[in-house]
């Protein structure tokens, strides 16, 4: 109990302190979270997988461009792609990365629909080497900014196909390849 109640003051004290020096900027370099503008998932296999690749967010007038280049998915096939809720990618079958990243509560849908989870970002179609490449405008969220935020958060690669309706996750099987948004370094 007492070791409860000294973390307690110490998260207290230490969010009067971020609070007091403005949130708004990151440690040590002076930006501020809104002059991000653009983040990177490295995506990494799962267990018993072969997926990986990279999934770009850019910050763009209108909303956020994403493109992903992903390899080692079945020859020739679907596979769904989604923003999940955490960044965590403890677990080996991507697991801990929660579901659908859904700040406004709205069905699963695909990623033209008007509500749709903010993480359902569609489908990725694998050329006859098991290879894709994925661009899309997005305009229901951001990168850090108001609008459904995600950085920080997972992205997720399935093994199979999103049929865009079934609820909630669109019936696309298991996790083949998980990563975090993170801040991408700037281009020189």
């Amino acid at each position: 109990m007492k070791d409860r109640s000294i973390l307690s003051v110490a998260v207290l004290c230490a969010l009067v302190f971020i609070g007091s020096t403005g949130c708004a900027h990151l440690h040590g370099h002076g930006e501020s979270w809104s002059s991000i503008n653009q983040a990177v998932a490295v995506m990494h296999p799962t267990l018993d997988s072969n997926t990986r690749g990279t999934v770009t967010f850019t910050q763009v007038s209108g909303g956020v461009y994403i493109s992903a280049n992903i390899e080692g998915l079945n020859p020739g096939a679907m596979h769904a792609i989604h923003i999940h809720q955490y960044g965590d990618a403890r677990d080996p079958k991507g697991k801990s990365a929660g579901g659908h990243y859904n700040p406004q509560n709205h069905p699963h849908a695909g990623p033209a629909a008007a509500m749709r989870h903010a993480g359902d970002l569609g489908n990725l179609e694998a050329d006859s080497t098991g290879r894709a490449h994925y661009e899309r405008l997005d305009t229901q969220i951001s990168i850090a900014g108001l609008k459904n935020p995600v950085i920080g958060r997972g992205v997720i690669i399935h093994a199979g196909a999103d049929d865009l309706t079934t609820q909630p996750t669109g019936a696309a099987g298991a996790r083949i390849a998980i990563g975090v948004i993170g801040v991408a370094k700037p281009a020189n």
